[in-house]
């Protein structure tokens, strides 16, 4: 059972292209000082089944999801959606899993949000081509995610978060919160 008032989960699997958008912020976030009673879990593919299963609301007051999903706007664009506008079919995440449903369930009784990135290239149930590494677009969209994110659980670093362009095949986080590991 998770034990954190804050939980942000990022979904996706990074073998799929940009829907490894949400492991990817969530291994920059790991480079920053949260608050204590911040947990923050890459849930690939599996969410649905073991996150979001094993969250308790009498001590989870607030989920953030990150994910993305097609929204029909530029790729890298982001964009989220409140619990109490989650409904079914509000948020459709590209491999149809059952999250989305027990997502609504969870919104009913914990202050849910999901963080959306739109994707470069569409990706459909089914779709087995392996192809790593984040769209330009996408990745670029990493440190807008993590202000949203930072935003929505109300912690204020009070500066840009950059992305590394040389040298870096996943981007990092620069903020005054960050933290060497």
């Amino acid at each position: 059972m998770m034990q954190s008032e804050i939980v942000i989960v990022g979904c996706g699997n990074p073998l799929f292209g940009d829907d490894g958008f949400g492991p990817a912020v969530i291994e920059e976030m790991e480079k920053l000082i949260l608050p204590d009673n911040v947990t923050i879990q890459d849930g690939g593919a599996g969410a649905p089944h073991f996150i979001f299963n094993f969250l308790d609301p009498e001590v989870t007051k607030k989920l953030v999801v990150v994910d993305i999903s097609d929204f029909n706007a530029k790729p890298g664009s982001i964009s989220k959606i409140s619990g109490d506008t989650l409904k079914p079919g509000a948020y459709i995440d590209p491999h149809s899993w059952d999250g989305v449903d027990q997502l609504c369930r969870i919104s009913a009784k914990i202050d849910t949000t999901v963080v959306m990135c739109q994707p470069a290239k569409a990706i459909k149930k089914g779709d087995a081509d392996v192809e790593i590494g984040l769209s330009e677009d996408v990745k670029n969209a990493i440190p807008k995610a993590i202000q949203v994110i930072l935003e929505t659980i109300g912690v204020d670093y009070g500066t840009t978060i950059n992305l590394q362009k040389e040298g870096s095949q996943r981007g990092a986080a620069e903020t005054c919160g960050h933290q060497e590991r």
